[in-house]
C-alpha cells in the first residue's frame, strides 16, 4: 500500500507537499502545465511588484491630465484612477487562465514593502479566482533612523491591510532577519497571515570591477542552504496559528523529507527546477514516497512535524547546544 502524500496548506489541500515558488518557470501557461503534468501540488506566480503598479498609474494618470491644462473642465471627463485598469491587468489575465488550464491551487505573489494603495489589488486577485495570495514583503532598513519596531509594525500592518481585504487566505513571505523570529512570527498570524513562508532569499548586489558599477547577483540556492528553514519550521511547528511552507535549499527528495519532518505543509521549490526542469517534481515526489513506504509513515500528515522541537527527543538542539556542539566537534587537518 503507496503511502498518502496529500497535505494541507492555508486550507487548501494539496495532493502532495511539492509547490513550485515563484520563478520564471511559473511566469507562462505553458510551463505551469508542464509543471501540472510532473506532479506539481500547486503553483506560486512571479511577482507583481508595487513599484510596477505605481509606475504604470503614475504614467496612465500623467497620459490621462495631458492638454487638460489648456481646458480645466477637462479633467472632469476623466475616470477616476481606482476605476482605471492599469498593466496589472496582464497579471490578471495570467492568474485566470492559469484557474482555466489547471487543476492545482494557483497563487499569485504581490511584493511589495510599504502602506499604500497598491495593497488594494489583492481584491482584484482574488476576483481573478487566486486560490490563496503569497505577500511577500521585501524591506531593507538601510535608514539610521529606522527601529526593529517601525519595521515590525510595518509588516503587520501591511498583513493585516491585504488580509482585511480578502477573504482568501493570505500567506506571508519573510525574512530571516527578525531579532526575535517566534514573536515575529507570532504577531502575523495574529494580523491575519494563514501561512508563513519561510524564509525571503534576498539579490545581493555585486560590483563589477572592469565597468565600475553595481549589479543585481543572483545565485540559485544549494541544499546546504535549507538549513535555517529547518530550523525555524521545527521551532514554529505547533506554536503559531498558521501553515508553514519551506522555501530555499530544496533540491532533491531527502531535503524535502526533512523540512516536512521539522514541520513544514508544504516545500516550495524554484532553483532545482530552473536547473533540471519540470521533470525534476516527479522525481521528488517519488523519492518522497519512496522513503515514506520504507520506514513505514502511512501518510504525510502522519510524518509532518515528528521531529519539530515540540515533538524532538532532544529539543533544546535546535537552540544554542546545537550551536556549541557544532563548533566543537569540528575538526580540520590545519588545526
Amino acid at each position: 500500500m503507496s503511502a498518502d502524500l496529500r497535505s494541507r496548506y492555508l486550507g487548501l489541500e494539496l495532493k502532495n507537499p511539492i509547490v513550485a515558488a515563484a520563478s520564471p518557470m511559473t511566469s507562462t501557461i505553458e510551463s505551469l502545465k508542464r509543471l501540472e503534468d510532473a506532479g506539481i501540488a500547486a503553483v506560486v506566480l512571479p511577482s507583481l511588484f508595487e513599484e510596477q503598479l505605481e509606475h504604470e498609474e503614475m504614467a496612465t494618470h500623467n497620459l490621462m491630465l495631458s492638454g487638460t491644462e489648456m481646458s480645466p473642465e477637462a479633467s472632469g471627463f476623466f475616470p477616476e484612477m481606482q476605476n482605471y485598469n492599469t498593466g496589472a491587468d496582464k497579471y490578471l489575465k495570467l492568474i485566470a487562465e492559469a484557474k482555466k488550464a489547471l487543476s492545482v491551487p494557483v497563487i499569485p505573489s504581490l511584493n511589495g514593502h510599504t502602506p499604500g494603495g497598491w495593497t488594494q489589488i489583492a481584491k482584484r486577485l482574488e476576483d481573478a479566482g487566486a486560490d490563496a495570495i503569497e505577500l511577500n514583503i521585501y524591506f531593507l532598513a538601510t535608514g539610521l533612523d529606522d527601529t526593529s519596531a517601525e519595521i515590525e509594525k510595518r509588516y503587520v500592518d501591511l498583513v493585516a491591510s491585504v488580509s482585511s481585504i480578502v477573504s482568501i487566505p493570505v500567506a506571508v513571505k519573510v525574512s530571516p532577519y527578525f531579532s526575535a523570529m517566534a514573536n515575529m512570527a507570532g504577531r502575523l498570524a495574529g494580523a491575519g497571515a494563514s501561512g508563513l513562508v519561510l524564509f525571503n532569499r534576498f539579490v545581493q548586489p555585486d560590483i563589477l570591477l572592469e565597468e565600475l558599477e553595481i549589479a543585481p547577483h543572483l545565485v540559485l540556492s544549494s541544499s546546504d542552504e535549507l538549513r535555517l528553514a529547518l530550523r525555524w519550521i521545527a521551532i514554529l511547528r505547533g506554536r503559531v496559528n498558521a501553515s508553514l511552507a519551506a522555501t530555499g535549499g530544496a533540491h532533491t527528495p531527502e531535503d524535502a523529507l526533512k523540512l516536512l519532518l521539522a514541520g513544514a505543509d508544504c516545500v516550495m521549490v524554484a532553483s532545482s527546477l530552473l536547473r533540471k526542469g519540470p521533470k525534476h517534481v516527479a522525481a521528488l515526489v517519488s523519492g518522497i514516497e519512496k522513503w515514506m513506504t520504507q520506514h513505514e509513515y502511512i501518510s504525510v500528515e502522519q510524518m509532518k512535524g515528528s521531529l519539530s522541537q515540540q515533538s524532538c527527543p532532544d529539543p533544546e538542539a535546535f537552540e544554542r547546544t546545537n550551536y556549541m556542539k557544532a563548533l566543537t566537534s569540528y575538526t580540520s587537518e590545519f588545526v
